[in-house]
């Protein structure tokens, strides 16, 4: 990674694990925003969709359990019990589960972006800027 500090080798390990159990269990739009040197909260910032409240919520117990065995402590939890955006803190890793239409109402990408141009443009809701010169 260029530009800024690295993640140390547990936040990355972290956050493949992150994005494993999110692929595993089907997650859609999942984005990665790198945060190391950028703000102090955690090293990165992961953005997905499930299709529906069980899904995020099947996506959020599952993510959790599999840190707290890799880990060896329980991430914290917030907004599972409506599963319409449920935020995980796992440290180093900070995670946003939502159903589509809240997350586009919220559009978390664009505001951790701060510039970075693969960030703020993974999201279909804010399709790339042309090429300069086009």
């Amino acid at each position: 990674m260029t530009g800024g500090p690295a993640a140390s080798p547990e936040a990355e390990a972290l956050h493949t694990l992150v994005l494993q159990s999110l692929e595993d269990d089907q997650a859609v739009e999942t984005i990665s925003i790198p945060l190391a040197g950028k703000t102090s909260i955690a090293d990165y910032m992961v953005i997905a969709s499930g299709r529906s409240s069980r899904q995020v919520s099947s996506m959020a117990v599952k993510l959790a359990e599999k840190v707290k065995a890799q880990v060896g402590r329980s991430p914290k939890i917030e907004g599972l019990p409506a599963a319409d955006w449920v935020l995980i803190d796992a440290g180093d890793v900070i995670v946003h589960l939502f159903r589509p239409e809240v997350r586009s109402f919220y559009n978390l990408e664009r505001m951790w972006a701060f510039g970075d141009e693969s960030a703020a443009t993974a999201s279909p809701s804010n399709p790339p800027a042309p090429p300069p010169g086009a």
